[in-house]
């Protein structure tokens, strides 16, 4: 048990906890005030916390609640030092990987502990950015440096999936040496793509051998953040883009997923009535990191200035792949079969074969991929893009291509 639960976790969770009992008293404040005013059905509703009484009432539940908290996070908090030290396990790990992207921004907020902070790591350990660390950290380093960046509610440890990881099946297969992005999917994608821009650079700085060739292998949300890397590595002019010769998606929701869309229409209705708009906000808890998800979002112009629980036909700012990178995209389907209705709907059960792909009817957020640099997975599902053969026989020979090649 102690592998799995630390102090610290215990002080964040108390934290959420309060959080949750001031955000449940306020729902229900809001509720039974607008039941109060007896509004017709799609009457306006008022979000006014509620007088007399029964606001006193609300009010004191806040007040005690406040003061709870504060009593448990102090004596948790002389009890970190004691018990946190050691190797996390796995579940911890996977737990806090999904709390994270569901609650991750607010965790941030409030300076949790179980808020994940941006680490390139290798073995679930975080990597030093110091030449002889490094040299240490990955004595058989290459001059072929691999990045792979996890999905929503993913961690690093989660690219090994049944006996198989893409990245250690390229260390053996082409002589790449993989380093796993292990960050907070809760975040903006574009707050974490100018941190992992910056997290490139300094790695590369200090890799142990001189660099011959750097790629992307992304997942999911992990190939948005990937591609706000390079916008902000090049408004930076960081150094690590001229290496960058590979940039690989698997089913990266590029045009935006179908599933928070949806999310994002119940919110509507539910915020349409006066007597049912305080159960709205239970909707609009989940994090900045999932409402990008709806437009597949990349840079800070896509949300700043907008209400992202808002449904909006905004067009977003084109940001085009980097001009010299070769990129691919795979997408999957959950179809057994290749046929326009299965491939519009079913997608791989996340993700639709056209945002996969880049392709947007409209041509507004077209990623002009060359059919040579698509490939689509049938009877496959989003996580079977982690370890399906066939998905990494084609990753394997787009890896293998000959630099010569021409783009």
């Amino acid at each position: 048990m102690t592998r799995h639960v630390r102090i610290a976790d215990l002080r964040g969770a108390s934290r959420l906890v309060v959080d949750a009992t001031l955000g449940l008293a306020s729902l229900v404040e809001t509720m039974h005030h607008n039941i109060l005013r007896t509004p017709g059905i799609l009457g306006k509703a008022t979000q006014q916390p509620a007088s007399g009484i029964t606001g006193f009432v609300y009010k004191t539940v806040r007040g005690v609640t406040r003061l709870v908290g504060s009593g448990i996070d102090a004596l948790l908090d002389r009890l970190v030092p004691l018990f946190d030290a050691g190797v996390s396990s796995q579940e911890r790990e996977a737990v806090l990987a999904a709390l994270n992207g569901v609650l991750g921004d607010h965790l941030q907020a409030g300076a949790n502990p179980l808020a994940i902070s941006m680490r390139l790591r290798r073995g679930g350990q975080a990597l030093d950015f110091n030449r002889a660390a490094l040299a240490t950290a990955i004595p058989a380093a290459t001059g072929k440096v691999l990045l792979l960046v996890h999905g929503l509610c993913m961690n690093d440890l989660q690219w090994q999936r049944r006996g198989h990881d893409h990245g250690a099946a390229l260390a053996a297969d082409a002589g790449f040496t993989p380093v796993y992005l292990h960050y907070n999917t809760g975040l903006h994608v574009s707050s974490n793509g100018r941190a992992f821009a910056a997290q490139i650079e300094a790695l590369l700085q200090a890799w142990p051998v001189r660099v011959d060739e750097l790629a992307i292998l992304a997942h999911s949300m992990g190939g948005l953040v990937a591609r706000s890397a390079c916008h902000y590595g090049e408004l930076a002019q960081h150094c690590w883009l001229r290496h960058l010769g590979k940039l690989v998606f698997l089913g990266t929701p590029h045009l935006g997923a179908v599933l928070e869309r949806g999310g994002n229409w119940v919110d509507l209705l539910l915020d349409a009535s006066p007597y049912t708009t305080a159960f709205a906000r239970l909707g609009k808890i989940r994090s900045a990191g999932i409402t990008d998800l709806r437009h597949g979002n990349v840079i800070d112009e896509d949300w700043e200035g907008r209400d992202r629980f808002a449904n909006s036909r905004r067009q977003l700012r084109t940001v085009p792949l980097p001009a010299h990178v070769k990129c691919y995209a795979i997408a999957a389907s959950i179809a057994k079969r290749r046929g326009k209705l299965g491939e519009r709907l079913l997608g791989d059960g996340l993700v639709s074969i056209a945002s996969a792909l880049g392709e947007d009817p409209r041509g507004r957020k077209n990623l002009a991929l060359p059919k040579r640099r698509q490939w689509i997975g049938y009877g496959t599902n989003h996580m079977d893009l982690l370890d399906r053969s066939e998905v990494y026989a084609r990753i394997s020979r787009w890896f293998s291509e000959s630099q010569r090649q021409a783009t």
